[in-house]
């Protein structure tokens, strides 16, 4: 056992108000029993570090080091899959968690999908569970046992 409190690494959209604010919800509904990784607020974003004069190639380089690191130290990666696509850095951090054995959750509160059976077979098939609201998600999360994997 490493911990009660597992490390969750939030991976979704983050580019309009209302998607960080939609993500700044989803982590404080999970900070009573988790220790939470929202990239927006514990990483960079690309326009604040273009902003204070890194070049792009810098901060786009600086960016993805640094959330490769957080998911490297995550027990859990839950992806937003909300809108009619799932928003493609969302998708490869995905992909990287679950090739890298971590437990992965989509949190899916949209009843739009991309194809007609569903959403994409390669992100279905990557997620241990899908929760169709956040209370739903912490519920599963908070009665886990957290191993070591």
């Amino acid at each position: 056992m490493i911990s009660n409190r597992p490390n969750i690494y939030l991976a979704g959209p983050l580019f309009s108000p209302q998607e960080r604010q939609w993500n700044a919800l989803l982590r404080d509904s999970l900070m009573g029993f988790a220790d939470v990784y929202l990239p927006q607020e514990d990483g960079s974003l690309l326009v604040d570090l273009v902003a204070s004069g890194m070049s792009v190639e810098e901060a786009k380089s600086s960016i993805f080091s640094a959330d490769i690191r957080a998911i490297d130290r995550c027990d859990i990666l839950m992806i937003v899959m909300d809108g009619r696509v799932i928003d493609e850095g969302a998708c490869f951090e995905l992909g990287y968690a679950y090739s890298r054995g971590k437990i992965c959750l989509g949190l899916k509160t949209d009843v739009r999908s991309l194809l007609p059976v569903g959403d994409n077979p390669m992100i279905d098939c990557a997620l241990r569970k899908i929760f169709r609201d956040i209370d739903s998600a912490c519920d599963w999360i908070r009665r886990r046992q957290w191993e070591q994997h």
